[in-house]
């Protein structure tokens, strides 16, 4: 018979569910996370670069096959803006606890689904493994509901589960409930369920708010389906680490730290070196190429990639920028850029947004790039700003050369011919262009266009004034001399 959802009652139907095909995932992620002490969701706080539900969503997908169901509350519109349509969205307007939110899902499973697996949105450490392998056992053995329970090395505060005989449960009893008996127990209830859909949906009206908080939990559907006769079993995971859930901002740090070996062991095992993983943070999502290697201090984030044969760091940061083959980055800061094969930067350069640095390029020593393209071969050693310019091949850009870009109303180009020269301190006023082979004299403030082949002399013609510093001096003794005591 179909099932007739209502939440304010009812009892528990033994009745033929209808042709049902697949498992749906239900993820909870509709409270706010007060403990994380943030104006901020607390599934949108970011674990190795990606929000924490991320994960979760993940796992989900590859464990069901399906699209998960993510019950959203707090900052909604937010969560869809991070998310995208990486879930399909159940709202929750008003929090009234676990089994609240599962009810506000009924309609869209109803009928569609033979299982529903129910997990949290603060848990990125779970695998698709372990999610499987709950959905396997509760086949397996024929439950209404399998639990998945852990071992943690400290239980206080988690629900004991009591065990019946083998793997059935007999009853979950939270950690301020329990007693003596209860609490020598070490397996706790993790809160992630694989439950039958008919079962489930017919527990659900039967929920009570009676409780000190007034909220529907999901952990009394465990007690109604017991008391109906329909077994619900235990299935322990195998690494307890999985189930860690992110409460606070001391569990996100310590949950960062286990995704973030995951990834550097990945890398590793994938032929990429890493000096020093204790010292290294990689996003998810990095992509590095075998046999380049990553020393001390690096950050590499978003969606970053790195060919082969690198060199990055020590102490460099590398954000959602695409670095090729062979290059060495030392002591600098690269942010969406490109730079390609056997270039070398640093140490202490500065690429900013949308610069590409061509082959064989080198950007040295506090040499700051901006919005530009520097062409193959090309050399900007030291104390140099290049802002919205372009580059040929084998410019040389010498020290304390500058581009000035910004009129203090609008941004304008430089363009640099193949082969020219820029000598030291000068100063190139945009718009302007420097064409192929020309050489710019040291010093010089350049406001016109410099012919190809040209040299460009910008300066004004040396003075030199004979016995001027000591009469200057003899100025200021006697200056000295007046001035009272």
């Amino acid at each position: 018979m179909p099932f007739c959802y209502n939440s304010m009652g009812g009892s528990i139907s033994k009745g033929v569910r209808g042709s049902v095909a697949s498992t749906a995932a239900l993820i909870l992620a509709a409270g706010q996370g007060t403990r994380m002490k943030s104006e901020r969701l607390k599934v949108l706080h970011e674990v190795c670069g990606r929000p924490m539900v991320e994960y979760v969503i993940e796992t989900a997908q590859k464990a069901t096959g399906q699209k998960p169901f993510l019950v959203i509350g707090y900052q909604a519109e937010s969560v869809k803006e991070a998310l995208g349509d990486k879930a399909l969205y159940v709202t929750q307007t008003v929090q009234k606890g676990t089994g609240h939110a599962v009810m506000q899902a009924v309609p869209y499973l109803t009928g569609k689904y033979d299982e529903v697996v129910v997990l949290y949105g603060d848990c990125p450490l779970l695998s698709p493994k372990s999610l499987s392998g709950l959905i396997e056992h509760k086949r397996r053995t024929g439950a209404s509901c399998a639990v998945l329970t852990f071992r943690p090395d400290d239980p206080h505060g988690y629900g004991r589960v009591v065990r019946a005989e083998g793997d059935r449960i007999a009853r979950i009893v939270e950690h301020r409930d329990a007693g003596p008996t209860e609490l020598a127990i070490d397996e706790v209830n993790s809160g992630i369920y694989c439950f039958d859909a008919g079962a489930l949906f017919d527990a659900l009206p039967l929920l009570r708010d009676d409780n000190t908080r007034g909220e529907f939990y999901i952990t009394d559907v465990l007690s109604i389906l017991n008391q109906a006769g329909r077994a619900c079993v235990a299935c322990e995971a195998e690494n307890a680490e999985e189930c860690m859930g992110i409460n606070d901002r001391r569990a996100l740090a310590e949950v960062s730290a286990v995704v973030r070996r995951r990834i550097l062991d990945d890398l590793m095992l994938s032929g990429v070196t890493v000096d020093d993983p204790a010292s290294t943070f990689i996003d998810a999502g990095v992509e590095i190429a075998p046999d380049t290697r990553i020393m001390p201090h690096t950050f590499l984030k978003g969606k970053t990639s790195i060919g082969r044969c690198c060199v990055v760091g020590p102490q460099t940061l590398i954000d959602e920028s695409i670095i090729g083959d062979a290059v060495t980055i030392s002591f600098s800061v690269i942010e969406k850029s490109r730079v390609e094969d056997r270039a070398s930067l640093g140490p202490f350069s500065h690429l900013r947004p949308g610069s590409v640095i061509g082959e064989d390029a080198q950007i040295g020593n506090y040499a700051e790039i901006k919005n530009s393209s520097i062409g193959r071969g090309s050399k900007i050693h030291h104390h140099t700003y290049v802002g919205d310019s372009s580059l040929g091949e084998r410019v040389n850009f010498s020290a304390g050369a500058i581009t000035v870009n910004y009129d203090g109303q609008r941004k304008h180009r430089t363009d640099i011919g193949d082969g020219a020269f820029i000598g030291c301190n000068v100063n190139l006023v945009a718009p302007v262009k420097v064409g192929r082979d020309a050489f710019v004299a040291a010093g010089s403030t350049v406001t016109d266009e410099v012919p190809s082949g040209a040299l460009a002399i910008a300066r004004e013609r040396q003075t030199n004034k004979e016995g001027w510093v000591a009469k200057k001096r003899s100025q200021s003794d006697e200056a000295g001399k007046k001035t009272p005591q």
